[in-house]
């Protein structure tokens, strides 16, 4: 089953580490990242941009809408997120929880992936049936 991984983090603490502190999240992070692609773990992952870069589209008045910055205001900052291959729920959370980047501060948020194979299917019927008319 596929879990999508969130990871956040706070860019102050982030900003109050060493270099050497951050080389070694990263390279131990990266470390953990090359096991879990190497068993069949890990499929997609990036990483993102800080969230200065945000631009927000939301509907408003009839119309779109955009906003630079996130959307919500939070300290952590959504800092990427992967696709985790997983048995279930309570293997996704072992195969995270050993994750290096925890022990740096970093948080995740594990979601099940929805499946949309039926629900585009029944989609693609009606709008079959409303072009044939």
């Amino acid at each position: 089953m596929k879990y999508i991984c969130l990871g956040y983090y706070d860019p102050a603490k982030h900003a109050n580490m060493t270099e050497d502190e951050r080389n070694a999240m990263f390279d131990e992070g990266f470390e953990y990242d090359d096991y879990l692609r190497a068993n069949g773990y890990a499929g997609a992952g990036i990483a993102l941009q800080p969230s200065e870069t945000v631009l927000t589209l939301s509907w408003k008045n009839g119309k779109v809408a955009t906003t630079d910055g996130p959307y919500a205001e939070t300290k952590e900052q959504l800092g990427g997120f992967g696709v985790l291959e997983a048995w279930d729920m309570n293997h996704a959370i072992q195969l995270v929880s050993q994750h290096p980047s925890l022990k740096y501060g970093a948080l995740f948020e594990i979601r099940p992936a929805g499946d949309l194979n039926e629900m585009i299917k029944r989609s693609e019927q009606r709008r079959l049936k409303g072009a044939a008319r």
